[in-house]
């Protein structure tokens, strides 16, 4: 047992599992064929819901993220490698004083996955269409609707140049200097970002890959190497370089462009990426 296990009050008057609030993953896979399934699994009929479908999950440890927790609880009760999970991003439901937080992350491929707990009684991977002919664990219903819409991760494309322009850190005398600043400086994204515009994706906090287009002489730049941060050289214009890398997003991907500049904003707009000011992402910095 865990120092999180046992009962809860909230707020609102409820009873929960979890002394420190509770975390689930909610995982999926889009097949070649654009088929996305979800994993879930199926209470042992002695618990809580016994018999119904939802999220793996369960209490947190004091102390303990939610991400690890939600990974955690997925590992002790099936035989998921949760190490392959790709995490996009979290959404909290607070309960004032409790809460759940449901934790979304892709697989590249359909592992089998079976039961490794006794609070399982099986593990199955369900067509996402399929999930509400199920009869769901009750908090999982309420949140399925949005958690489906959640499924798909954010790529951060940022131009340089562009941001580099709205810091007043020496950038005119040494432009691969505050490009490389600014890279290093994206590292701090890897612990997620809150605030993304409305709309993009339903995350209280999202984890996106990002992406850093440098030009010009800024190009060495891409012979650093930071987590979490991928550079792009652009061959040419790296405006045009931009807009390539957001119309060839795929269904599980959602783009998000730091840019003030106007025509490039129109052109990603066009391509159906959302596009925010540099000032969005210097106050995350």
């Amino acid at each position: 047992m865990g120092d999180g296990d046992g009962w809860a009050g909230c707020g609102l008057g409820h009873t929960h599992w979890g002394r420190f609030g509770a975390a689930g993953l909610l995982a999926y896979h889009r097949d070649p064929d654009g088929q996305v399934w979800v994993l879930l699994q199926q209470r042992a009929w002695w618990g809580i819901g016994g018999g119904t479908w939802g999220m793996f999950g369960g209490a947190l440890h004091s102390h303990e993220d939610p991400v690890a927790g939600a990974l955690r609880e997925t590992a002790e009760e099936c035989t998921l490698d949760t190490g392959t999970v790709r995490v996009h991003g979290m959404s909290v439901e607070d309960h004032g004083g409790w809460s759940f937080t449901s934790v979304v992350g892709s697989l590249r491929e359909l592992p089998r996955v079976g039961a490794a707990s006794r609070e399982t009684r099986r593990a199955e991977w369900v067509r996402a269409e399929d999930v509400t002919g199920r009869k769901l664990f009750e908090p999982f219903a309420r949140s399925w609707p949005r958690l489906r819409d959640a499924m798909r991760g954010v790529t951060l494309v940022v131009d340089a140049a562009n941001v580099v322009g709205a810091r007043a850190d020496g950038w005119w005398k040494d432009r691969a200097g505050a490009n490389a600043r600014l890279h290093d400086d994206l590292k701090a994204l890897n612990a997620g970002v809150e605030g993304v515009p409305g709309g993009l994706v339903r995350f209280d906090r999202c984890f996106p890959e990002v992406v850093l287009v440098v030009e010009g002489a800024a190009r060495s730049v891409a012979d650093r190497r930071a987590d979490g941060v991928r550079v792009e050289a652009a061959p040419g214009s790296g405006d045009d370089h931009i807009v390539d890398l957001v119309q060839d997003a795929g269904p599980d991907t959602a783009h998000l462009v730091v840019t003030a500049d106007r025509e490039l904003r129109r052109r990603c707009e066009a391509a159906g990426a959302s596009v925010i000011g540099p000032r969005w992402l210097l106050d995350r910095l």
